[in-house]
């Protein structure tokens, strides 16, 4: 008997060639990353969990936000490991004001105008209701 993923297959017998195209072409990987669409709502989340990081972390006049997420990733792990790769543009909002990032435009002002891009990681643990940006790098 073989253990693939779970199923179990008799070695004395030989499994029909529908089954183990089945299992060859399968994108069930537990633990393995997975493609996800970066307008899926959990990314969207994660995203504005990385730039919010962001901000708590500079010392930057202007609050930034997310502007475009070019990849996205999810693994399953003790929760949702959400990996992306996003742009983050400055706003016309100040740090000070604190306002929701949802009511901030995109600075226009070529000087004041800046885009970097980031490759975040977020753990969120919703049974917990815990979301931590494990990785955080911007450039």
């Amino acid at each position: 008997m073989l253990a693939f993923y779970g199923l179990i297959l008799s070695t004395t017998e030989s499994p029909s060639a529908d089954f183990c195209s089945q299992i060859l072409n399968s994108c069930v990987m537990p633990g393995f990353p997975k493609t996800i669409k970066t307008n899926d709502p959990g990314v969207l989340k994660a995203a504005r969990h990385s730039v919010e990081r962001f901000n708590n972390c500079t010392n930057d006049t202007f609050l930034f936000k997310e502007s475009h997420i070019s990849r996205a990733l999810v693994q399953i792990v003790k929760g949702l490991k959400y990996m992306l790769d996003v742009e983050i543009g400055r706003t016309t909002c100040r740090k000070i004001n604190h306002p929701s990032l949802d009511d901030c435009d995109f600075q226009t002002n070529h000087t004041l105008k800046q885009t970097l891009s980031c490759y975040s990681e977020v753990w969120v643990i919703p049974w917990l209701q815990r979301v931590k940006v494990t990785v955080l790098h911007c450039r």
